[in-house]
């Protein structure tokens, strides 16, 4: 049965669009062992409107409750138009044939907003309109199962075609981080699919899973432990790094914009939770040695009345000073409350024109580092304040912030390097 386009007129003579949408029907109403691989290709070039070979697909007739074919495609490139908020969808939906609309939204959520191809229905009426495909139920099945069967082809690829999976995610592996905010019922599914650089290859390439790092954990770890920057050369050289590359703990470095989003929504991965290793105290008991453990306690007491003078020199710039158990290397590094934004977060959401209340850090530091030594030991009151602001205007600039007075800091690190001299 030839395709038709609803309310066309029937006796209006074929032209050659008619012709082409007509061979596209009989391909997918075809069963799929009848379909070679170059009428896919070339399918997919008509309906997706691209010049390239897709990059995999996946072609399925459903019967039972619901009765509909699927032919659904993953390009091979990114679309111009993939982080327009107005881009239009790639599915086209047919009722029995008869060509209904040309980006049928409901079809496939955001997150896969890149898939190209067709859905026919056997179920839906022929006079369906947008507003009814919102509220169907028919609607949501389909939507249901075609998610599920691209998702499968995805978990598919990444398991058996590493080469073809890494070209995709470098492609569309940005819009797949939106899936656990927007599709709920399938986060452990996305889950499995998203990839990140890491301290374990220490490569800007993303290519560790949560399931690589779940079988690197260290005996007694039981958290995911990660970090988000601005940049991948910001996240891989964070002093807040430092004691988790000591212990050998491996820490996933996210650098995309949209990470931020991911784990507001993304809180765990088959039992473990994720801990950014830049907010609240770190909890490293199981792992640390009672020496470890008695060494942190004894730093603590001998640095109280350090600690209450550098937060008297700070004031309100700081919620607390407090020694940290994070620092091997650098002498001072800025904590954020474990449920506060992040400091990376907030500046994206000021940069974007939001209204963002400042949430003031911790500064830790590392009594081992010869500055925190020679502050401990400085008695003049001025020297004391300089050395205390320099250590946290560092602290702010080693985490990619900005200071509010860069003025004062030249002026003060002058003052020190003269000294030096």
């Amino acid at each position: 049965m030839p395709v038709q386009k609803h309310g066309e007129d029937k006796d209006a003579p074929p032209t050659i669009e008619d012709e082409r949408i007509n061979q596209a029907a009989a391909l997918w109403a075809r069963p799929k062992q009848e379909v070679k691989e170059e009428e896919y290709k070339e399918f997919y070039k008509h309906v997706g409107h691209d010049f390239e070979d897709p990059l995999a697909w996946t072609h399925n007739r459903v019967e039972g409750k619901l009765e509909y074919t699927s032919l659904l495609f993953v390009p091979a490139r990114a679309p111009f138009d993939l982080w327009d908020r107005e881009q239009r969808h790639g599915v086209k939906l047919y009722v029995q044939r008869v060509f209904i609309m040309d980006d049928a939204e409901h079809l496939m959520p955001r997150y896969l907003r890149f898939i190209r191809g067709v859905i026919d229905s056997n179920d839906l009426p022929l006079n369906i309109s947008r507003e009814i495909l919102q509220s169907s139920k028919v609607v949501d099945g389909i939507r249901a199962g075609s998610v599920k069967k691209v998702l499968g082809l995805l978990e598919d690829m990444a398991q058996n075609e590493g080469e073809k999976y890494a070209k995709f995610w470098k492609e569309f592996g940005r819009a797949l981080k939106e899936g656990p905010a927007e599709d709920y019922g399938n986060r452990e599914q996305i889950a499995k699919l998203l990839r990140f650089s890491s301290t374990q290859t220490d490569s800007a390439d993303p290519t560790v899973s949560l399931s690589d790092y779940l079988g690197r954990m260290k005996d007694g770890q039981d958290k995911i432990y990660y970090i988000t920057a601005e940049s991948f050369a910001a996240a891989k050289n964070s002093p807040h790094l430092e004691i988790f590359r000591k212990k050998g703990l491996e820490v996933l470095l996210m650098t995309d914009r949209v990470d931020e989003w991911l784990m507001s929504h993304l809180n765990e991965f088959e039992g473990k939770h994720f801990q950014s290793v830049a907010k609240g105290a770190l909890d490293l008991d199981k792992i640390a040695s009672e020496e470890e453990k008695q060494e942190q306690k004894q730093a603590e007491d001998e640095h109280k009345d350090l600690l209450a003078r550098v937060k008297e020199a700070l004031g309100d710039q700081v919620k607390e000073v407090r020694i940290s158990s994070r620092l091997t290397d650098s002498p001072a590094c800025l904590v954020m409350d474990e449920h506060a934004l992040s400091a990376h977060l907030e500046r994206m959401l000021r940069d974007a024109g939001q209204n963002v209340p400042t949430s003031k850090p911790y500064l830790e530091l590392n009594p081992q580092h010869p500055l925190v030594g020679r502050l401990k030991s400085e008695a003049d009151a001025g020297r004391f304040n300089d050395l205390t602001h320099l250590l946290f205007e560092q602290a702010v600039l080693a985490e990619g912030g900005q200071l509010e007075d860069p003025a004062s800091f030249v002026k003060r690190l002058n003052a020190l390097l003269l000294t030096m001299s």
